[in-house]
Parts: structure tokens; C-alpha cells; sequence
């Protein structure tokens, strides 16, 4: 399905403090100025706008506040400890926190740029994390203390202030996935490629997402691997999602059709169900969007906003095949979609205007999630 890709991304590297484009406001900057780009579907199929209610609801919160302001927290993952692993982007640190004795352990990275972004558990409790600005992507141990670091090229583009310069950014790794057979994926949204990390040989393989090879115009983001073994991804630069098949490198886009008069979504995290259902977060609008890649067609499903500010959804989680768990920021709350209802309940958070990002689960089905705007980690049991 072919695309044409315009409107060019002026550098995150040169606008912004590196730790701001983790936060809310910081991401939306950059998606909306890619909002000329075409979002005609191509060969899909007509896209749904679902009606869906709200229901209030109150679990249990406990929220943890960071030792010091202006952490920068990004996105949690849990070990099958309890502890929450977390970047600090304001900080330098990858730190973690233990729940059972409240206390937080903050790490400096080796060669850090406070540009920590996704960060996941291995099997065998180690963690691995791309570093944004220092480009590459880490390994730590906690059992021996241990780092390594995988350091990744660098591309060179046309300075947008300066046609007779040239940049040399990092590919900029943002989220990671672990595979079945362990190797690391990544999203690079600087080189407009997805990569892959084989941790047996520390090698790189990288795949372009447009030929003739672009920078900075698709901007992959969130990551996201299916039962099939196909990676999915989100372009935040132009609002679409593409498959990569990692057998054949064979690449498909597809575009969520923008309904008349609204701006495009701005496509950020993506997960993919038990039943094979591929589920988006948007970030400037309401929308938690469903794809289903057996008839190439979008579902969208508004979130009800019951406050001010930006009103998308950004971490996302599938439990089941019917339960998709969210943070949504103007709602200042963690929101349960039942898939065979159709019906957000909501989860209110009891810090105020606290900005929700990232969520992950705990071996207890306890929520862990961090509040960008309160400098705090939180977790709900429903």
C-alpha cells in the first residue's frame, strides 16, 4: 500500500530540552506538526466511530513521590518481584522501586543523556532500555549491578535552519519489545526505521520504512509484537500504523480514516490483544482506536472527558481478549475498556491534574503507572 510522506519534521534534538519531548505536552508539539500529512485511506476499509458510556469507579490507590522535582518519569514495566522499573529523563537516572520496603533506587547510566524512554523486563529480571540522546540501547542486571551498552549509528540530514549544514542526530530508540527468541525491537524515530537488536551477537539489523530512505518524516513510536510474530508500530510523524514481517522484511501501512472537520489522530503507544486485535493510543484526541488486520479496518471508540487540558490516551495495556487498560490525562484517570460492552469505567486519580503516562501491570494485577506532572509513581488495585 503505498504513501506519500510530507511535511518535514523539524529536528526534536534543536526545538526542545531533551527530557520535555518525553512529557505530554512535549509529544504533542511534535506529533501536530506533521497534522498536513495525508491520511486518505488507501485499500482499507471505512473506519467505525463507536458510542461508548462511562462508568465511575474507586479501587484502592497508593501514590509514591520521586526523591527529588522535575524527575521526567517515562514508562513503567514490572519485575516478578513487584518492583517498578522506570526512566527518570529529567534526572539521568533508570531507577526502580520497591514496593515492599517504599524505597527508590536510582541509577546513573553508563554514558546517559537523561534520553531514557521505553524500558522492559526480561524473563530473567534484567532490564533493558533505550537511551534516546546517548543512542544506544542498555542492559542492566540487578542481581550483579552490571550494565552494557549497545551503541547505535548516527544519521546525518540537512539542517532545517541551515540548507548548507548538515545534522547528525541519533536514531533516536524510543520503545522496545522483547521477542520470543529474545531478541530486542525498536522503534528509531529519528531514522524513520524499526530495529532489532540480536542480544546473542550484539548485532544491528535495521529496516528502513521508505525507499528512497527518509529522516524524521515518520517518526515510528510506540511498538508492538502480535501472536503471529509480526511487529506492528505507529507513525507519529504521519498518523499511520505499519506490520513488519520479520521473515520476509515485507512492510504494509495503514491509515485510521479522520472523520470530516477533526484533525488526524496523533497515534502514539499500540498493543496487540490475545485475539490478534491491534489496539492505538491517540494523543490529540479522545479516540482508543481498534484495528483488526483480518479486514483491514479501523473501530474508534471515544473516551468520555469529564475534565480540561489534553484530551488523549496514552499508555496502554491488554490484559485479555476484553480487557484494555489506559491512562487518559484530561480525565486525570486510569480507564477500563470493556471490549464486549463497549464501556470505559473510570478510575480517578487522587492527585489533581497529575498528567498520567505510562502503565504496566504487577504480578499481583496490581496497575503501576507514573504522573509526569505530580513527579510521583502510582498504583491502583481495581
Amino acid at each position: 500500500m503505498a504513501h506519500t510522506y510530507s511535511k518535514k519534521m523539524v529536528s526534536i534534538y534543536k526545538r526542545l530540552p531533551a527530557w520535555s519531548v518525553a512529557l505530554l505536552v512535549g509529544i504533542l508539539l511534535l506529533t501536530s506538526s506533521c497534522r498536513d500529512t495525508s491520511t486518505t485511506p488507501t485499500d482499507n476499509h471505512a473506519s467505525q466511530q463507536a458510542q461508548t458510556t462511562l462508568n465511575q469507579a474507586h479501587g484502592s490507590f497508593n501514590e509514591y513521590p520521586l526523591p527529588q522535582d522535575k524527575s521526567g518519569v517515562m514508562r513503567p514495566a514490572v519485575d516478578s518481584r513487584g518492583r517498578v522499573w522506570f526512566g527518570e529523563m529529567g534526572q539521568n537516572y533508570l531507577a526502580s522501586f520497591d514496593p515492599q520496603s517504599k524505597t527508590f533506587e536510582q541509577l546513573k547510566t553508563p554514558h546517559g543523556k537523561a534520553g531514557i524512554m521505553g524500558v522492559i523486563v526480561a524473563p530473567d529480571n534484567t532490564i533493558w532500555y533505550a537511551e534516546q540522546y546517548a543512542n544506544y540501547i542498555g542492559h542492566y542486571n540487578p542481581a550483579n549491578k552490571h550494565f552494557d551498552t549497545y551503541a547505535l549509528p548516527t544519521i546525518t540530514t540537512p539542517d532545517p535552519n541551515n540548507s548548507k549544514q548538515l545534522l547528525n542526530l541519533p536514531v533516536a530508540p524510543n520503545e522496545l519489545l522483547l521477542d520470543r527468541q529474545g531478541n530486542i525491537w525498536f522503534t528509531e524515530m529519528n531514522a524513520d526505521a524499526i530495529g532489532k537488536l540480536d542480544i546473542k551477537t550484539g548485532k544491528f539489523i535495521h529496516y528502513p520504512l521508505s525507499n528512497p530512505r527518509t529522516v524524521q518524516k515518520l517518526s515510528p513510536y510506540g511498538i508492538a509484537l502480535d501472536k503471529r510474530r509480526n511487529i506492528w508500530f505507529t507513525n507519529s510523524g504521519t498518523n499511520t500504523i505499519g506490520q513488519l514481517d520479520p521473515a520476509s522484511g515485507v512492510l504494509r501501512f495503514y491509515t485510521p480514516p479522520t472523520p470530516a472537520g477533526q484533525d488526524p489522530p496523533s497515534l502514539m503507544e499500540i498493543v496487540s490483544d490475545p485475539s490478534g486485535m491491534l489496539w492505538i493510543s491517540t494523543f490529540n484526541t479522545n479516540k482508543l482506536i481498534q484495528f483488526n488486520p483480518h479486514t483491514e479496518s479501523f473501530t474508534a471508540y471515544a473516551a468520555p472527558i469529564t475534565g480540561r487540558g489534553i484530551p488523549g490516551i496514552y499508555g496502554l495495556l491488554a490484559t485479555s481478549p476484553n480487557d484494555i487498560w489506559a491512562t487518559v490525562s484530561a480525565s486525570n484517570a486510569i480507564a477500563h475498556f470493556d471490549i464486549k460492552t463497549k464501556t470505559f469505567k473510570y478510575y480517578p486519580i487522587p492527585s489533581p491534574n497529575c498528567t498520567p503516562l505510562g502503565i504496566s501491570q504487577g504480578p499481583n494485577k496490581s496497575f503501576w503507572f507514573t504522573e509526569s506532572a505530580t513527579n510521583q509513581i502510582g498504583v491502583l488495585n481495581p
